[in-house]
């Protein structure tokens, strides 16, 4: 064999034996992602469903796909520092929960794609453009908007006929001041259609929820509505205890108010977004654009009871309200 043959024999017996090396390679890649959210523990629920999602398409953490887990445990201020800390570690994509860790993600980075879950009216919010093109690098799930505010005290005024006055809970900058605004203006319109009247009431920390539910009580309200909010969201079970303590029927946008002991609860399934999010993370790991990807909105809302609450506050909830409930809990 002379030298340029043996030399071409080399280099295509090296690339043929290179080749499937190459491939075992990019089949053993990692995938890396950066998870933000608030609480470990007020989350658990939501990252275990995320985690079956990445799952049933067929990323294992630790085999295939590897997760830098940064929480914020309740302070906010907190969020722009570690998604600053994602972004050091060269994550691929950012799943971030809720709505504040979204916002901070998007301050720290405009290139590294963003994953929401949950987030009420991400236009609103200005975490995208538009829900059919978001552009940018930000895109999710959706909540849904302000809209649910007006449909909860529909749920409410069907399960306890007799309410009249509604005392609103909500926090400013929650939600960000344009979606806040938008909350309450809906509140306002659904409830003179329903005959109620409202009663807002503020909490910017955990410190005002006593003030917050003594000022319920000295106007006389009868019943109780809770606009979304992060920090509500981790006080829950002190919301519903509250409440219980108030003896105020009340109605939220997530079950887990409802599982934490709360009446009753109209809205999205969380669990079933966060689950639904790992398709997003997928997409964008195989080359979709964030920006391409629209933002999902909810098609089904579950009405969850509690009768258990209903009994001890000495409500009979109508058969009516109970035959269409998604689920009630005894």
């Amino acid at each position: 064999m002379g030298r340029v043959q043996r030399r071409d024999f080399l280099i295509t017996a090296g690339a043929l034996l290179a080749a499937p090396f190459a491939e075992a390679q990019q089949a053993a890649k990692i995938a890396r992602l950066g998870y933000l959210g608030n609480s470990v523990t007020a989350l658990a629920h939501l990252r275990k469903a995320f985690l079956e999602g990445l799952r049933d398409l067929g990323y294992v953490e630790g085999r295939n796909v590897m997760i830098e887990y940064r929480y914020a445990e309740g302070k906010l201020e907190r969020f722009p520092a570690l998604a600053a800390e994602l972004v050091a570690l060269k994550v691929e994509v950012i799943v971030a929960l809720p709505t504040p860790a979204a916002q901070a993600a998007k301050q720290v980075t405009n290139t590294i794609p963003i994953v929401f879950a949950g987030s009420g009216d991400p236009v609103a919010n200005g975490l995208v453009t538009s829900l059919a093109r978001p552009g940018g690098n930000v895109t999710g799930l959706s909540g849904l908007g302000p809209e649910l505010v007006g449909k909860c005290l529909e749920q409410l005024k069907q399960a306890v006929p007799g309410v009249s006055r509604v005392a609103v809970l909500w926090q400013p900058g929650g939600q960000g001041e344009r979606a806040d605004r938008n909350n309450l203006k809906v509140a306002e319109v659904a409830a003179r259609a329903l005959g109620m009247r409202l009663q807002i009431v503020e909490a910017r920390g955990t410190a005002d929820f006593d003030r917050a539910f003594s000022d319920m009580t000295t106007a006389r309200a009868d019943a109780l509505t809770v606009l979304p909010s992060n920090m509500f969201n981790t006080e829950r079970r002190r919301l519903v205890d509250l409440a219980a303590k108030n003896r105020l029927p009340a109605v939220y946008q997530f079950r887990e108010y409802v599982d934490a002991g709360g009446l009753m609860a109209y809205g999205a399934n969380l669990a079933d977004l966060n689950r639904r999010a790992a398709i997003y993370v997928d997409k964008i790991l195989k080359g979709a654009k964030p920006g391409d990807l629209p933002v999902e909105q909810p098609t089904k809302f579950e009405l969850v009871i509690n009768l258990k609450t209903a009994k001890a506050l000495g409500l009979t909830i109508p058969p009516s309200v109970l035959g269409r409930a998604d689920e009630v809990i005894q």
